[in-house]
């Protein structure tokens, strides 16, 4: 069987975040990739200068078209900034009986807001409780509990265990804004903790992290991992494309990770970085 994931966001012009970065990760992990756009950026890695949301009606077309057609083995719900939208999504993957991993997506790494203030209820409400992991980062995790930004892992597994009540099966609180020699991730489930860490990298190319990270946890349960084996994969996944990143030159602000580092020849002779 070809492993097959589906991601439902927003697009990136600029191609580092977003669909353009799902749909890479995909194929970098050997997984077909199928998407639903929810809304059209004008964004580059300066930042995000317009958006405009496609209806709900043919955000729910696509997502029957795809489940009613495709096997999907996972689902990865990113950027999605209307409370309508995100109500269509949720009834059409109750419908289809889909779980998704929920990525969050309420700032751009630029700073730009993506999610409309008046849909974070709408989000927690209706999309949470069909994720069967959610992945906010400290910011993100914050707004969703309505607490201060998490300075320490306790802070941070109080927040998963908030954001779990909500409804989502597991909530994997990202580190990677926070401070320290290692950037650290907790995997809050409802059986206990799961504690990843990885080297903290100082690059500016960090654009669509959040987003490749969660595409690349869906495409490793598309091909059969187990949650806690998929979240580990995926994280080495991004930890090398963020250490490779400095091998690309794109754009003038914050450029995007390398989602092919492994494919691509790096060097001016080939070599790979």
């Amino acid at each position: 069987m070809t492993a097959i994931a589906l991601t439902i966001a927003g697009s990136d012009s600029g191609g580092g975040a977003g669909i353009q970065a799902d749909l890479k990760t995909f194929s970098a992990l050997g997984v077909y990739g199928a998407s639903v756009l929810t809304a059209v950026t004008a964004q580059n890695t300066r930042g995000v200068f317009a958006i405009e949301d496609l209806s709900p009606g043919i955000v729910a077309a696509q997502i029957d078209a795809v489940l009613s057609d495709l096997p999907v083995g996972a689902i990865k719900v990113g950027m999605v900034s209307r409370t309508e939208t995100i109500r269509a999504i949720a009834e059409r993957l109750r419908a289809h009986g889909h779980l998704a991993v929920v990525d969050p997506v309420m700032v751009a790494t630029s700073g730009d807001r993506l999610l409309r203030e008046e849909a974070i209820a709408a989000l927690s409400a209706e999309l949470l409780p069909l994720a069967l992991v959610a992945t906010p980062n400290l910011h993100e995790a914050a707004l969703l509990t309505g607490r201060d930004q998490a300075g320490d892992e306790g802070e941070m597994e109080r927040q998963g265990r908030a954001i779990l009540a909500m409804g989502a099966r597991a909530v994997l609180v990202k580190g990677g804004h926070g401070t320290g020699e290692h950037s650290v991730d907790l995997l809050v489930g409802p059986d206990g903790t799961q504690r990843l860490t990885a080297p903290r990298l100082a690059t500016r190319n960090d654009h669509g992290t959040g987003c490749t990270l969660a595409a690349a946890i869906a495409a490793h349960l598309a091909r059969g991992l187990a949650l806690g084996e998929a979240v580990g994969a995926a994280k080495a996944y991004l930890t090398a494309a963020l250490r490779e990143a400095s091998s690309l030159t794109v754009g003038h602000g914050r450029g995007p990770v390398h989602h092919f580092h492994a494919w691509w020849p790096a060097g001016p002779k080939g070599d790979r970085a």
